[in-house]
């Protein structure tokens, strides 16, 4: 082997060895940069502090979630309040949301993972905003994602997670672990559920749209010593019938507000009447019922007025304070529950039929029934 043999095969060495550790190098730095995002932040520097609105864009309609005065409301409502609780989780979610699993994705397989920018397909979009309007973080919601395929209707299923993209970033598309239910713009999702609450009542007339099946109960403490007006020779109040048709107004939650072009009823409305031992009225004027929900309109009048128990024989002074923090707390509460059932009176309610199924019976139900003879 002669010495110019040598210093070729050296220099053939040197060059594919190089190329081959070229090779490598590509290869590392070619792994998925995915690797490092698994398990990382989707939404990196979101915070709740700085979240003023929420815009919640779907195919075919979309909702604004606004804080006004403290509080959160809806945008599409007129301002109506919404669940605090649920505004929170959605932010919360958002913020925590990781990536478990990341792969590229081309325009056209978009829509099929219901990720399109628009048409059919088009994802749901997530924005969320500072007070003065700078968009702080965005993401687009698309088809549940299922370890394994569900029985019956998917649609019905929560799902396991979703698949989600960042406009920022419309190359990768993201699995999550959680179903984002809350990516929805439908207002009855998204509303205060928080309605009325008539305690206390002292007097309760009822008096239907049509017909003369109307009736007025009244009594003199809050207990159960109903009186029904009126009572014909022979008839006698059913009083569990008559603390029935008071407490279900006790309770009077809304499951959603009417749409703008709603056949309501409210123009031949049947009006509920109820005072209360607290110095309040409250006037329901119920509309139609649709799918086992009716539309009412309400108002109440008056200024909160709520008596003290009396004191204990022989109270200790910190019992005494214990007592009278419990009432002023109660007071307090009564207060701001008036004030926010007052507001209501702007909007069309959508309640339960079955809540107020009690309230309007006709007066004929509210009598006790005659038993029937047994036979001889």
């Amino acid at each position: 082997m002669n010495k110019q043999f040598l210093v070729i095969l050296g220099v053939l060495v040197v060059v594919l060895g190089g190329g081959a550790l070229l090779v490598f190098e590509k290869a590392e730095t070619a792994k998925p940069a995915v690797v490092a995002q698994l398990g990382q932040p989707l939404l990196k520097g979101l915070k709740a502090s700085e979240v003023a609105s929420i815009s919640i864009r779907e195919p075919k309609e979309s909702l604004t979630l606004a804080k006004k005065d403290g509080r959160w409301t809806i945008a599409e409502k007129n301002g109506f309040a919404a669940d605090l609780d649920r505004v929170t989780d959605l932010v919360v979610k958002a913020i925590e949301l990781k990536a478990g699993q990341v792969e590229p994705i081309g325009e056209k397989d978009r829509p099929r993972l219901m990720l399109a920018d628009k048409g059919e397909g088009a994802a749901t979009a997530v924005t969320f905003k500072a007070a003065d309007g700078k968009i702080l973080a965005e993401l687009l919601v698309g088809k549940k994602y299922f370890k394994k395929e569900p029985e019956g209707d998917a649609s019905k299923t929560p799902g396991d997670g979703r698949f989600v993209m960042l406009p920022s970033d419309p190359k990768q598309v993201y699995t999550v672990s959680d179903p984002l239910r809350q990516a929805t713009a439908a207002t009855g999702q998204w509303i205060s559920k928080e309605g009325l609450a008539i305690e206390k009542v002292k007097t309760l007339e009822v008096k239907p749209a049509e017909g003369n099946d109307g009736y007025r109960i009244e009594r003199v403490t809050d207990g159960i010593d109903w009186k029904l007006d009126r009572a014909a020779a022979g008839q006698k109040l059913d009083v569990s019938r008559a603390n029935a048709a008071s407490y279900s107004l006790n309770k009077l939650e809304i499951e959603d507000l009417a749409a703008a072009d709603a056949d309501t009823g409210l123009d031949k409305p049947t009006v509920v009447t109820a005072t209360t031992f607290d110095g309040l009225t409250y006037t329901l004027r119920i509309g139609k019922t649709d799918k086992d929900r009716t539309f009412v309109k309400a108002e109440v009048e008056g200024t909160p007025k709520r008596e003290p128990g009396a004191a204990p024989k022989d109270e200790k002074p910190e019992a005494k304070e214990k007592r009278e923090k419990a009432f002023a707390d109660e007071v307090k509460a009564l207060e701001e529950r008036v004030a926010r059932e007052k507001s209501l009176k702007d909007f069309v309610l959508v309640v339960s039929a079955k809540k107020l199924s009690d309230t309007l019976k006709k007066r004929a139900d509210l009598l006790e029934q005659k038993k029937p003879e047994g036979k001889k």
